[in-house]
């Protein structure tokens, strides 16, 4: 019986080894990998390239509610797109609750927006803003049984932030029910009192986002976060980490037997506060929480990825456009950076930019990327074996990848529903070239083929963190 696709010598990379070998596809699973594996209805010749399981990206914002006349940039078909491009072949957004809504509602309701108009496949996180005893007695257990196994809670923003107590409750369901609780980390009141004596001065330019966002606000909740999930005996996401302070509260965690996992992104890599300082209100394009901070904390973050204590690398993934009265410079945003929508573009470029900056300059090697953009993210939330790996029985979602491409960041060349790049500019060597999604070719030589819809919903397992007691803290 022929495959259906057959790879064809290109060199593979796992999270742990790097090999030659080609890849026999049939209903969209991985059958054989090994040599001359015969017939097939299709073949590519990946001599000279990089095989890799397809990125994961699990921290991404598309279609989310973002306050009265904001519009975030992407739906789900210009978001799965733009992560399809970049050699993503699994997303998971992020799932809002409205206060005063039921979860079941939002959920209803992200489906509907992503039913049918995927290019990737999908899953979701929910956001608990409001957790009512209907929600923490019902709603969230029946739905981690649905495989809805993560859940995110907010320490900033006033219509998002949870108190600590209940913070609390949410990670006491986590325990009972073995779901993942994930952590933004920043302390709303320390903000709000840099905010007030920076307008009390007349400080509302973008760049004051940062400056009212140091790294003390986020190192103590940081602090306080791994405190909280100690006192409830639950292991915990620390997301978009930006300096080593911070890294080093996950640390101390770590030393003490906590099960933390610390996550980045490519802003904390490749921007600084100073982009913030843009003419002409141009700052507003690089405000995102938390805010990018100086050489030395990327040098910090590069760090953390080269010696495990990032864990996971995500985009952070949340666009609007800029000039744009329902984006960055709304009527309110172009008054003060307090109205400035929080969040940069990245999904598309999240990878090209570990490859380059990471793989090519020698910080990470193969493997490390592999773990970091695609095994690690799929183990943390209850997707691995199925995917994040190459592998007999994985789903056969692979990017091949031309290690010696070279390209100019330009946004019009992207498949976002941006406007701009944080990144515009930058030059990247090393670009996915062909994505398979599902063992159906999606991106054929830099050229969309796939079909909106192709990409589903997966529901997920819960996280081996989550159900596994005796597991090492790091993956």
């Amino acid at each position: 019986m022929p495959y259906d696709l057959v790879i064809q010598n290109g060199t593979i990379a796992t999270a742990s080894d790097v090999f030659q070998a080609d890849i026999g596809i049939r209903d969209g699973v991985i059958v054989q990998i090994g040599r001359d594996l015969g017939e097939a209805v299709e073949s590519i010749d990946a001599t000279g390239r990089y095989v890799l399981p397809g990125g994961i990206d699990s921290h991404v914002h598309i279609a989310q509610p973002s306050g009265e006349g904001i519009v975030m940039a992407d739906d789900f078909e210009s978001g799965t797109r733009s992560a399809l491009f970049g050699g993503n072949t699994t997303i998971l957004p992020f799932c809002l609750q409205e206060k005063g809504r039921p979860l079941r509602e939002a959920l209803k309701a992200y489906h509907a927006f992503a039913d049918g108009n995927c290019y990737t496949d999908v899953s979701f996180h929910l956001i608990v803003s409001d957790p009512s005893d209907a929600v923490l007695g019902q709603e969230l257990p029946a739905l981690v049984e649905d495989g809805y196994t993560s859940f995110k809670v907010f320490m900033t923003y006033e219509d998002l932030r949870l108190s600590d107590g209940q913070i609390l409750d949410t990670m006491d369901v986590a325990r009972r029910t073995g779901a993942l609780v994930m952590v933004h980390c920043e302390n709303e009141d320390a903000i709000r009192y840099l905010i007030g004596r920076h307008e009390a001065e007349g400080d509302v330019a973008p760049r004051a986002h940062a400056t009212t966002r140091p790294v003390a606000v986020e190192r103590e909740a940081t602090h306080r976060a791994v405190s909280l999930a100690e006192v409830a005996d639950v292991p915990l996401v620390i997301v978009h980490v930006s300096n080593r302070e911070s890294m080093e509260e996950i640390e101390r965690a770590r030393r003490r037997g906590r099960k933390v996992i610390g996550e980045t992104c490519p802003q904390y890599l490749m921007l600084t506060a100073d982009d913030l300082d843009g003419m002409d209100w141009e700052g507003a394009k690089f405000v995102c929480s938390p805010p990018p901070r100086d050489a030395e904390s990327q040098e910090a973050c590069w760090d953390g990825l080269e010696r495990g204590v990032f864990d996971l690398f995500s985009s952070d993934h949340c666009p609007f456009r800029y000039d744009d009265p329902a984006g960055k410079r709304n009527p309110k945003g172009m008054t003060s950076f307090r109205h400035i929508p929080n969040g940069i573009p990245g999904v598309e470029l999240r990878l090209p930019i570990l490859f380059s900056e990471g793989v090519n300059k020698g910080r990470i090697d193969l493997p490390r990327f592999v773990a970091l953009t695609a095994t690690n993210q799929a183990k943390t939330y209850g997707l691995y074996p199925r995917k994040g790996t190459i592998a007999i029985g994985a789903d056969a979602d692979i990017a091949i990848w031309d290690p010696a491409l070279t390209r100019t960041v330009r946004h019009a060349e992207m498949h976002d529903g941006a406007d701009y790049s944080p990144y515009e500019g930058l030059e990247l060597t090393g670009w996915p070239t062909i994505v398979v999604l599902g063992g159906k070719l999606m991106v054929s030589d830099g050229a969309l083929v796939g079909r909106k819809g192709d990409g589903r919903y997966r529901s997920r397992d819960r996280s081996y963190l989550a159900t596994r007691r005796d597991r090492p803290t790091a993956l």
